[in-house]
């Protein structure tokens, strides 16, 4: 089968869409509501929707979901943001032993249909791009859809959803401060909003701020509460995940996704599942966390061209984490690797303008030997002399190469022993570059 990829008609109708994006983004749900009423409201019509927000581990999190309610045989539709290198990456359609990405006729069929609907009105790209999604998931049955806010949560274009079967909120952190506020509260407060009253709501770990927030607007709305820490446990014991709550104990293997963070990701994905009544058998959790797959989230690259260019026995992770929270998880990950493998680290970092840099990049300060910058597509990024003299004044040695390529030839002639442990981080648009360079893009 081959493999699904942004081709000429989809680029050409982005090209046409992009015309109508407004000159400044106002979070507002009125362009949605008036799209989706030319559309004959498809967001009526969809599969019950468990629908996730928050600042981190949100994909992870659908990703375990994914796993598992595949691994009980269901058909689940996913709808994510952003792609790493094809947009069909964000329409999973579900199908009786394990979704498919959308192909490139359907997709450019559904993009074509909302481009009619909206006529010449002002929309975001990503607005008639979760309208298409809606007509896709309306036209093809499932058993569940998995719905990712893209920004936020009360003007978020996937708040229209009229009664999911759960909301979800990952952990908070600082980020997109500019449309969201900038203390964790007002954030919290924004991705409060998608709970609904009578619907279950699954609050991952959170810091005392947001979890105030979270807590006193369900109470206010009426959804049913389930609190981590408080309603449903999860841990580490001995290597295996621990999950508990009313309904009892399970023992779980430990995720294959790798790093202490998604243990919590993975104890969230089993506390929605349970908390919606599924009634998942213990061996669909088992299947699911042991077959789960996100990629550019502690990624471990073991082949292909990127790979060759390191040096010999040298390790490369990916990662996507762009935020100072993200960092930290990141760097928690890096820790644990090295208490079972002791290597020298040095990252390859490229960031866009708008993320803070210098909050990412103090958690690596004193972990890593060597930092060097890249640039990225975007013309949103930052010049990798600017990565490079951030984190040169936080203590961390650091150097500016023009491309990737670059980077792991200057890696090569560091005099590091035993070869170093290579992570490429900071944005999601870096990580899609990498994965497509290696010929790992997505499917």
């Amino acid at each position: 089968m081959t493999k699904p990829h942004v081709g000429a008609p989809i680029d050409a109708i982005l090209a046409r869409l992009l015309a109508l994006h407004p000159k400044r983004i106002d979070l507002s749900l009125d362009r949605m509501w008036r799209v989706l009423d030319r559309l004959g409201h498809p967001e009526k019509s969809l599969p019950p929707v468990i629908h996730v927000a928050g600042t981190n581990g949100k994909g992870s999190t659908i990703a375990f979901m994914r796993a598992m309610l595949e691994a009980a045989g269901a058909r689940v539709h996913v709808y994510t943001s952003p792609n790493l290198v094809h947009l069909n990456e964000r329409f999973r359609l579900g199908r009786v032993g394990g979704g498919v990405l959308v192909s490139d006729h359907d997709l450019a069929s559904a993009l074509e249909t909302c481009e009619r609907a909206n006529g010449d009105a002002p929309i975001t790209i990503f607005e008639i791009e979760t309208a298409a999604a809606f007509v896709l998931f309306a036209n093809h049955p499932a058993d569940v859809l998995l719905l990712e806010v893209g920004l936020g949560g009360r003007l978020d274009a996937t708040n229209v959803v009229p009664q999911p079967l759960a909301s979800v909120i990952t952990p908070i952190s600082l980020d997109h401060v500019d449309f969201l506020g900038d203390t964790l509260e007002q954030i919290a407060g924004e991705k409060a909003a998608i709970m609904r009253r009578g619907t279950p709501a699954v609050i991952g770990r959170q810091t005392e701020g947001p979890q105030s927030v979270l807590i006193q607007y369900a109470e206010e709305i009426g959804a049913a509460l389930h609190v981590a820490g408080q309603d449903w446990m999860a841990g580490e014991e001995r290597g295996r995940l621990v999950y508990q709550d009313r309904q009892g104990l399970l023992d779980l293997p430990s995720p294959r996704l790798v790093g202490r963070h998604q243990i919590d990701n993975a104890g969230l994905a089993v506390a929605t599942l349970r908390a919606v009544g599924f009634g998942l058998p213990t061996s669909a959790f088992e299947q699911g966390l042991l077959k789960v797959d996100w990629p550019a989230r502690m990624q471990r690259l073991a082949a292909g061209p990127l790979v060759a260019l390191a040096p010999a026995g040298s390790e490369i992770w990916l990662d996507g984490g762009h935020n100072p929270e993200g960092g930290r998880i990141i760097a928690a990950a890096l820790g644990d690797l090295e208490e079972r493998v002791s290597r020298p680290v040095v990252l390859i970092v490229g960031m866009l303008a708008t993320k803070d840099l210098e909050g990412f990049l103090r958690n690596f300060a004193g972990l890593t030997r060597r930092l060097i910058a890249v640039p990225m597509a975007s013309d949103r990024s930052l010049p990798p002399e600017a990565i490079a003299q951030t984190a040169q004044a936080i203590g961390i040695e650091a150097e500016a190469a023009a491309d990737l390529t670059t980077a792991l030839a200057a890696i090569a002639t560091l005099d590091l022993n035993p070869p170093p442990r290579i992570l490429i981080t900071g944005s999601l648009y870096l990580a899609g570059e990498v994965l497509a360079a290696n010929g790992m893009a997505p499917s």
